[in-house]
């Protein structure tokens, strides 16, 4: 597996990329934000840790240009208690995020669990349905009547868990451990995020409530 490290700081990068290459992983090092979308074109990485502030151009703007043309897994570097960040890279498409500092051992199990959802999402040519919306796996997205709408990584494993325990009430923590994996430590207002774009979404097409909140419990699907 190839990773594309994106990061200004050579401190920190001279810092990654042996631990990176100890477990395994082959990587490339861009330092700027144009270098950073060459490097994409050239490498075809298969995830991309990327760091938001960098010359030439942001993180978010590279972030915002790879997924006009890519689905590849992103982690976002972010400055510790910069929730705007978080925020606004999880709309743009990011993965996951971790604040800086970090340890080496968080860095590796968060890469280690985004593979692990990437090979869980991989096209299985199954569809699954609840009332008139469609979950389409091949194509990562889901129809409702003839209107098809695409899903990010997460979204789609996301709306696949609820779809496939129609009726299963999952609290925060248990839908954090399906999809980020048991250990994850993130956020549980990511889960409120990520229910709030996935009712966007199907907002635009049906006044039907599919994903319902179950009051002191978390979320089912019904």
């Amino acid at each position: 597996m190839k990773i594309l490290i994106v990061e200004d700081d050579a401190g920190i990068s001279d810092f990654i990329i042996p631990e990176l290459e100890h477990e395994g992983y082959t990587t490339c090092l861009a330092v700027t934000g144009r270098e950073a979308l060459s490097k994409f074109e050239e490498e075809k990485p298969d995830l991309i840790l990327l760091d938001i502030m960098l010359p030439e151009l942001n993180g978010l703007e590279v972030l915002r240009r790879i997924r006009a043309v890519s689905t590849v897994p992103v982690i976002l570097e972010t400055a510790r208690g910069e929730t705007i960040d978080k925020i606004n890279g999880l709309n743009l498409g990011a993965d996951d995020y971790i604040p800086k500092p970090f340890e080496i051992e968080e860095l590796l199990a968060r890469i280690n669990a985004l593979f692990r959802r990437v090979n869980y999402s991989k096209p299985q040519e199954v569809l699954s349905s609840i009332r008139n919306l469609t979950l389409n796996v091949d194509r990562m997205s889901f129809s409702i009547d003839s209107n098809e709408v695409q899903l990010s990584k997460t979204e789609f494993l996301f709306l696949k868990l609820l779809i496939e325990n129609q009726g299963k009430v999952f609290s925060r923590q248990q839908i954090i451990d399906e999809i980020w994996g048991v250990g994850h430590f993130i956020d549980e207002n990511t889960v409120d995020v990520y229910v709030g774009y996935l009712r966007s979404k199907i907002s635009q097409y049906t006044k039907d409530e599919y994903i319902r909140t179950v009051r002191g419990a978390g979320y089912m699907m019904g």
